[in-house]
């Protein structure tokens, strides 16, 4: 076994992202509950290890559209804000159902970019991690859609749960970030596009040339596209975690990632010595 995948056994602190697209069914877009009900038992069980986890979960936008009957995910703020109040009430609801089945507690942290940009805001928000981490809860962390949206500058906002989870890895001190992604990691092209395209098991360095990779958004539950997941990275590792970007179709592979196996595409920590997560924001 490759040692870097070896000490993945030995992380205390992770952070877990899982976007639009692995939470519903493709088909209907309406929430995938054998899917949802898995990865809570995978973070339970992480838990069980003496594992910390912070999941960072979309799905509120989508969630909400199929709620209130819509067959696209909207264009207009002012729908998208009433699909993400609706929509994160609901998914809310069954994850607090599902965390209670095997003995856990979650709870939620909506967060906007502002949070991160303001020095006390921020302090405060990694008090609140601490404390609850210390006290064996399981945060579930989406961007505040209501508001962020609302705010429509792009310097407010995130703009997706990646960028999120890294920001939320960074400030945290998570020692694991695992990306889950409908596609199983890094590619030299696309290969949903060209069939020569080479998968790339591991990243030492975040040169250039790895930087050049990145593509754009991949379906339509989703935001982030592979160019976002590669400067998620650079977040990630220059915090001093190691990254994963995983395919999420079958999130069991959370625990075969815990346990070494070879899959997805690893990139490793490379700690800046005066690391400042406020740059990567502005």
């Amino acid at each position: 076994m490759d040692e870097n995948r070896a000490r993945l056994r030995d992380k205390k602190r992770i952070v877990v992202k899982i976007g639009s697209s692995s939470l519903t069914h493709e088909e209907t877009g309406e929430v995938n509950l054998i899917k949802l009900e898995k990865l809570v038992r995978e973070l339970c069980d992480l838990r069980n290890r003496g594992i910390q986890v912070v999941l960072v979960s979309s799905g509120a936008i989508a969630v909400g559209a199929r709620t209130l009957g819509l067959s696209e995910r909207p264009q207009q703020t002012a729908l998208k804000q009433a699909c993400a109040s609706v929509g994160q009430a609901r998914l809310m609801m069954i994850y607090q159902r599902l965390f209670a089945e095997y003995n856990c507690i979650a709870s939620q942290i909506l967060m906007t970019k502002n949070t991160m940009l303001n020095a006390i805001n921020r302090e405060n928000a990694q008090n609140t991690f601490e404390k609850l981490l210390g006290l064996g809860v399981i945060p579930i962390v989406n961007e505040n859609d209501t508001i962020s949206t609302y705010e429509l500058s792009q310097l407010q906002q995130f703009g997706d749960n990646d960028t999120l989870s890294a920001v939320v890895t960074a400030m945290i001190g998570a020692d694991l970030l695992i990306l889950l992604s409908d596609i199983e990691g890094l590619y030299t092209d696309d290969p949903r596009l060209n069939p020569e395209a080479c998968f790339i098991d591991k990243v030492e360095r975040l040169d250039e040339e790895i930087m050049r990779l990145g593509k754009g958004a991949g379906t339509r539950a989703g935001t982030g596209g592979m160019a976002t997941k590669l400067s998620c990275a650079r977040i990630a590792t220059a915090s001093g975690a190691d990254m994963i970007i995983a395919d999420g179709g079958d999130v069991g592979i959370i625990h075969r990632l815990m346990d070494g196996e070879e899959r997805g595409t690893l990139f490793l920590a490379a700690r800046e010595e005066h690391f400042d997560l406020e740059k990567y924001l502005m």
